[in-house]
């Protein structure tokens, strides 16, 4: 718990791409900018000869800097090595990533002339510090407690590895929370004037990296969480990685030559890929157009948003998925959800938009909510209830989750014994029996 007087507690969006702070301040919440004037900050930290660079200065240099700037560490954090999903990102980062100790993945960069090895926490805790004196400079005063998100579909291993961050950072985390729940918040006090009854409110959150989906009962500042599903694994820069292959194959085409082995030609072609997809959000067709981008040949391309949707169509698809199986596991049909909320960035594209409408039978969906801000706003309330610092407009809010994941104990013969089936309102104690097996 925080004490008294230890100044504001803030609420941190620790993104896969981007993070975000907020700050309880003249009964609102501040959503603050960073020194750039962005109130989105990448989740970047690059390592030179001579210094440590987070977020935009670290992503700004990252087309001259591949190898050393490091981000996605959320897609690493809790994993270990060996898991199918890092095998598949190694060979899209350019950066280096080794098995450590315990099947831990290590990142390897060269710092001021040297060879170092971090783990994900170890970077994460670094997107933290940027993210807390973001919030110090704001604030003219020292920040030592704050509420952290992680996704809803996070194991325990992940939102453990987060604490961790925090820990590493010197952050005292008062508590984690789940993304979807707390852009809940920032719809409830939104729509909180106008809502009388009670409300099921199914929050939508794909972000640059996770998808999540939760489904809640919203009354009277009651916040309760029915069932949540989704992937940790899904998000906008997936959508980036098809278009990045789409234009490596075409230069292949055009030139007869491979830029796949050329870390900074991908990134620039990168940073191109995730410019095209933003304005395909906006326009029918866009253009890629990059000077000299490998052996001295320039790049010109046009791409539809058509083309663009054809090819993301099997993740856009995927995204469905979870959405029928929340609805399922809370026992709900479709047509009693009152409000389908977007949150997280790539929401934005018309196609993921459609895919959700349709599925709710034309229903207009929820856009009064920023996607890019809402959980960090809801953190934020969150940090201001936890720290006694909020009013009588938030003080009586009260957040009831459920376990993502069923939780049990591995009984004889490997089998598992579940005690707690997944969507149970947590906190929640379980206790069984089991014979365990003799040993001599």
């Amino acid at each position: 718990m925080a004490a008294k007087g230890d100044g504001p507690a803030i609420g941190i969006d620790l993104g896969t791409t981007y993070s975000c702070v907020g700050v309880w301040q003249h009964d609102r919440v501040e959503i603050i900018a960073n020194d750039q004037g962005n109130r989105t900050t990448p989740s970047y930290v690059a390592f030179t000869d001579s210094e440590r660079l987070i977020g935009d200065a670290a992503k700004n240099q990252v087309a001259m800097n591949p190898i050393n700037t490091v981000f996605d560490a959320k897609r690493l954090i809790g994993r270990r090595f060996t898991d199918s999903t890092v095998q598949s990102d190694i060979k899209l980062w350019p950066f280096k990533v080794v098995a450590g100790p315990g099947d831990k993945p290590m990142i390897n960069v060269q710092y001021k002339g040297e060879e170092k090895q971090f783990a994900a926490e170890e970077i994460s805790s670094m997107v933290l510090i940027k993210m807390r004196e973001i919030a110090e400079a704001f604030l003219g005063s020292t920040v030592k407690n704050a509420v952290v998100t992680v996704p809803a579909y996070f194991n325990d291993s992940q939102r453990q590895a987060t604490k961790d961050a925090g820990v590493i950072a010197g952050i005292n985390v008062l508590r984690i929370i789940n993304e979807p729940t707390a852009a809940a918040i920032a719809y409830g006090l939104d729509k909180k004037a106008s809502s009388v009854g009670e409300k099921n409110v199914l929050i939508f959150d794909l972000g640059g990296g996770t998808f999540d989906v939760s489904l809640l009962t919203i009354e009277e500042g009651i916040f309760e969480v029915k069932a949540t599903a989704g992937d940790t694994h899904l998000g906008g820069e997936d959508f980036d990685n098809r278009m990045v292959n789409h234009f490596v194959q075409e230069f292949k085409r055009k030139n007869k030559k491979d830029i796949s082995g050329n870390p900074r030609a991908l990134r620039r072609l990168r940073t191109s890929c995730e410019r095209a997809k933003r304005t395909l959000s906006s326009t029918a067709q866009t253009t890629i157009e990059i000077d000299s981008l490998f052996e001295g040949i320039d790049f010109y391309s046009t791409i539809t948003r058509a083309r663009f949707e054809e090819m993301n169509m099997d993740l856009f698809r995927k995204c469905m998925e979870p959405v029928e199986k929340c609805l399922r596991d809370a026992k709900m049909d479709k047509s009693t959800v009152h409000d389908v909320v977007l949150v997280g960035g790539s929401t934005r594209i018309p196609k993921v938009q459609q895919l959700l409408q349709d599925f709710f039978n034309g229903k207009e969906l929820c856009k009064s909510i920023n996607p890019d801000e809402a959980v960090a706003y809801g953190a934020a309330v969150q940090a201001a209830i936890l720290s006694g610092e909020g009013n009588e407009k938030v003080q009586d809010l009260l957040l009831l989750d459920v376990t993502p994941l069923s939780l049990g104990l591995e009984t004889a013969g490997g089998v598992m014994t579940v005690l707690i089936p997944r969507n149970t309102t947590i906190p929640r104690s379980r206790s069984a029996l089991t014979s365990m097996p003799m040993v001599s």
